[in-house]
């Protein structure tokens, strides 16, 4: 069964009609004109117990807005949600006891409290007994290598410390979901990596179903398996980032060197990108073609000193994948 399933979800938001200058605002005083903005529209999908999900789109396109109507802050305007079985806004606090929510740039920490005082706080309010808060605790502290500040005021932590603790915070009550928005953001390396490490380790090891919404497309690639794609707040691609790049056919990148420039080479199965003299660069448009396949056609009489291929980065898989649809809605 589905953890959450989303059918034809929109959401619709009311916004007064501002006008300008002084004879404007007196008109917005009197004259309450309303606009409409869509925010989420029509969206469809399932996620399954387990799943470490990307939620992935440019700023405007909808994300933070199914995030919140899947925490119950928001409620749809259209269509039907489910998380664990529930309406998420007719059932918050039901929903809370079973969901974890961290939002990147909204503490849920008191600011002039210990850390380990807000963690205290929060086993009182989701009711967590004593032994398992102990031991979440616990384990929470090591796996994010907490241990030097959880007794140190929030004021006085890094961001870096900051999100640390509010993921701990989110998973203290051992939630079957784990929803973030923009966790990593404002972080240094060292920073994102330990928290990508984590929260894969917390998907892997312990089947926390993961949600997560970034700019930072090296968490998806660390984390989430699967995406999903908006924009415009409609969907436009639900899958595995792997078929997103035999869809988008790849472009591997073949480096051929030689102990000195042997002339032109043309191959059928790859297309020169740039030649260096004793460096050739490739592109292998098709999954089909392996490096073997290369060899073999370039053949014997060469002195080839090494072979390097390289998969795209997932920001140009998704860059060209944004390009082909603005292209496609832009076609006559």
């Amino acid at each position: 069964m589905a953890i959450i399933a989303a059918s034809g979800v929109g959401k619709v938001f009311r916004q007064p009609k501002r006008y300008a200058g002084f004879t404007g605002a007196i008109r917005s005083l009197f004259a309450r004109e309303h606009t409409e903005v869509r925010a989420v529209n029509g969206i469809s999908f399932t996620i399954e117990p387990g799943e470490a999900v990307g939620y992935l789109g440019p700023n405007g396109a909808g994300k933070s807005t199914m995030i919140k109507m899947m925490t119950g802050i928001l409620v749809p305007t259209a269509g039907t949600l489910e998380v664990l079985g529930r309406q998420p806004h007719t059932n918050r606090i039901t929903n809370a006891a079973e969901i974890g929510v961290v939002f990147g740039q909204r503490s849920q920490l008191w600011w002039d409290l210990p850390v380990r005082d807000s963690f205290d706080l929060n086993r009182h309010i989701y009711d967590i007994p004593a032994q398992r808060f102990a031991e979440n605790l616990a384990r929470l502290t090591t796996m994010l290598d907490m241990g030097s500040y959880v007794d140190r005021p929030v004021r006085q932590l890094s961001l870096g410390q900051r999100m640390r603790a509010e993921i701990a915070m989110a998973l203290l009550h051992d939630p079957k979901i784990l929803f973030l928005d923009e966790p990593t953001i404002g972080l240094d390396v060292v920073a994102k990596d330990v928290v990508r490490k984590f929260l894969a380790e917390v998907n892997r090891d312990r089947g926390t179903t993961i949600i997560l919404t970034t700019h930072d497309l090296v968490d998806i690639e660390e984390i989430c398996p699967r995406l999903i794609m908006v924009d415009d707040g409609k969907l436009l691609f639900d899958g595995e980032l792997k078929h997103l790049r035999q869809t988008l056919g790849s472009r591997r990148r073949l480096t051929l060197e030689f102990a000195s420039d042997p002339g032109p080479i043309t191959l059928a199965s790859a297309t020169l990108a740039s030649d260096a003299g004793a460096a050739k660069h490739f592109l292998l448009e098709s999954e089909d073609v392996s490096i073997l396949h290369v060899l073999t056609e370039l053949g014997t009489g060469y002195d080839l000193k090494d072979v390097k291929l390289e998969e795209p980065d997932i920001e140009e898989v998704i860059r060209t994948f944004y390009q082909n649809k603005a292209l496609a809605g832009a076609a006559p």
